[in-house]
């Protein structure tokens, strides 16, 4: 049997967070500033923990009138938002391995 390997040549096609070379991105000093952050401290990644939430917190169903409306989660529109998941994400990593501390209260 022979892999076949599949490429897009696609001219529009582009990978997930896929940025233009030579754009300008006026929030890349942020997304530099909070992707730098280190956690060393316990007391640190605890309150990241707490600040950031696990699931988005604008998701809403509500009964209006007999009727059921869906708010969708808005945190995907923050620009910043993957940035502050992997923040989260290292802290929670910072926690459970270095240490060795219960984290399922942290994750929804």
């Amino acid at each position: 049997m022979t892999s076949v390997n599949h490429t897009h040549i696609h001219p529009n096609y582009h990978p997930p967070n896929y940025q233009k070379s030579g754009g300008f991105d006026i929030l890349h000093p942020l997304r530099r500033l909070v992707d730098s952050i280190q956690i060393k401290n316990y007391r640190l990644a605890h309150l990241i923990c707490q600040i950031i939430p696990c699931c988005c917190p604008f998701e809403r169903k509500i009964r209006l009138f007999g009727r059921n409306f869906h708010i969708p989660a808005l945190c995907k529109l923050n620009p910043l938002y993957d940035n502050f998941v992997g923040l989260r994400f290292r802290a929670l990593s910072f926690l459970s391995d270095e240490c060795g501390e219960d984290v399922t209260k942290y994750i929804c």
